[in-house]
């Protein structure tokens, strides 16, 4: 267990578990997997990438046996402990679209416009009360050099038709209103869900679909029997025509994609419900949410209810990128959130904290998540969303499917999604090299100026983040 005993007093009385578990009022209690059973389609991985996956496999093949099996309960995983921002966006912005793959960027950024559009026609469809509201998002800077990365990001939005505009002064005062960040870029095709929530809506509608879902079943053995794929759990065995793999930022079944993704545990608080004179005390009265443009970031978002959620900053890789259930607590990293919070609103210093909790990350080296295939396309896999899975992991699932059914579609094209990231080197040179990124990316957030060691790993396409 984490020491969480030397916290502040707004911490006395914080439950350290994610918020968004408390807010799902009638939370599906699921069989384990008990026996043999055989399927066309077996799902490893109940989080957003596999719900989506199995409830877009029903409408491709409606009369298909589809299996889902899930380690934990449901919204145990990272798909119910992230913040819930959900971006217009496959390849982790506009900037990095340009950055890594100018010659398709305008073919990402068009499809992850449509993603978002799709996402909102199939929450409604199937009735998945997500709580998703497309309130728009503030991009905020602390210093001159982040102002202009601002200004860039804008020219980018605007070669791409997509509406943003800077912010300062009183017209971002108007927004939100804080001595740490006088510049913003506001956008206002940027959206928002209770994760944990839409884990539950879309397994529900699974459900409904004829989707099988165990829930407790971790995969322990994958092996290939010649005419079938078999996966072993605690309980019982599937032997499956196709598997799709969503397992994310758990241990991958397939070696050779264990140095594609690192494990980066990322720390979140948030506020007791607010009062409107305490939202307009910070300026904060619309339902946008904001993110600020340092290496070492922050992202923010209101709660229903009004709570404010504040997370990252850290970004922390334990050695030999150790997986363990009480890492995704750490008093360090609530200490410096609760810090950075106060200093960026000083209005609320009588606050006080109703939940803090951690999360991992499965980050690629090119902050993108990529899709692939093994056992003669009969398996497919998605990882590497690097903190912008909410909406990217619908697009990854359909290409997936498309992998599966031997279709070559737009999707399956795309350079981003099917070439696999550098995989990161073996300990100790992977910590040493994780931790002298960072070293240099904080750097640069306090002077501004970038590396040498950076500039070559953008030369190389290879970048670290969260």
């Amino acid at each position: 267990m984490a020491d969480l005993s030397g916290l502040s007093p707004r911490f006395a009385e914080t439950r350290f578990h994610p918020f968004w578990q408390e807010t799902v009022t009638d939370p599906l209690h699921l069989p384990l997997l008990n026996g043999p059973q055989s399927c066309d389609l077996a799902i490893v991985g109940a989080g957003f990438t596999g719900l989506w996956s199995a409830l877009k496999a029903r409408e491709r093949h409606p009369d298909a046996r589809i299996i889902v099996l899930e380690g934990r309960r449901l919204a145990e995983a990272a798909s119910g402990r992230n913040g819930g921002f959900c971006a217009p966006s496959i390849s982790h912005g506009v900037g990095n679209a340009l950055a890594r793959w100018p010659d398709e960027a305008e073919t990402l950024v068009r499809l992850g416009l449509d993603n978002l559009d799709a996402l909102e026609r199939d929450l409604s469809r199937y009735g998945i009360a997500a709580e998703f509201e497309r309130t728009g998002k503030i991009n905020l800077a602390a210093t001159p050099w982040q102002a202009e990365g601002l200004a860039q990001m804008r020219a980018a939005h605007a070669r791409f038709g997509i509406d943003s505009r800077l912010m300062t002064g009183p017209e971002l005062a108007a927004k939100l209103l804080s001595p740490v960040y006088p510049h913003g870029l506001y956008e206002e095709n940027y959206a928002y869900v209770n994760p944990a929530r839409l884990v539950h809506g879309l397994a529900r509608a699974c459900l409904n679909a004829g989707v099988e879902i165990y829930e407790n079943s971790r995969v322990t053995a994958l092996r290939d029997s010649g005419e079938a794929l078999r996966l072993t759990t605690p309980g019982g065995e599937v032997t499956a025509g196709r598997v799709a793999l969503a397992t994310n930022a758990d241990m991958p079944l397939l070696r050779r994609l264990r140095r594609t993704v690192v494990p980066i545990y990322d720390y979140t608080i948030m506020t007791e419900p607010l009062s409107d004179a305490q939202l307009a005390a910070i300026g904060w009265t619309g339902r946008h949410g904001v993110a600020d443009s340092g290496n070492q970031f922050h992202y923010s978002r209101k709660t229903a209810d009004n709570r404010i959620l504040w997370g990252g900053y850290d970004a922390i890789h334990y050695f030999g990128s150790k997986r363990a259930a009480h890492l995704l607590n750490r008093a360090e990293s609530y200490t410096r959130l609760e810090t950075n919070f106060l200093a960026a609103f000083p209005a609320l210093d009588g606050v006080r904290f109703s939940h803090a909790w951690g999360g991992i990350i499965d980050t690629s080296a090119r902050l993108t998540f990529f899709v692939g295939t093994a056992f003669d396309g009969r398996l497919a896999y998605a990882l590497g969303f690097t903190g912008q899975g909410v909406s990217a992991s619908r697009f990854a699932a359909l290409t997936m499917l498309d992998h599966l059914d031997g279709l070559d579609s737009e999707r399956t094209a795309l350079r981003m999604s099917h070439r696999l990231p550098v995989p990161f080197p073996p300990e100790p040179l992977r910590s040493a090299a994780i931790g002298w990124a960072q070293a240099d990316l904080a750097k640069e957030d306090r002077t501004g100026r970038r590396s040498a060691m950076l500039r070559v790993m953008d030369r190389l396409g290879i970048g670290f983040g969260s």
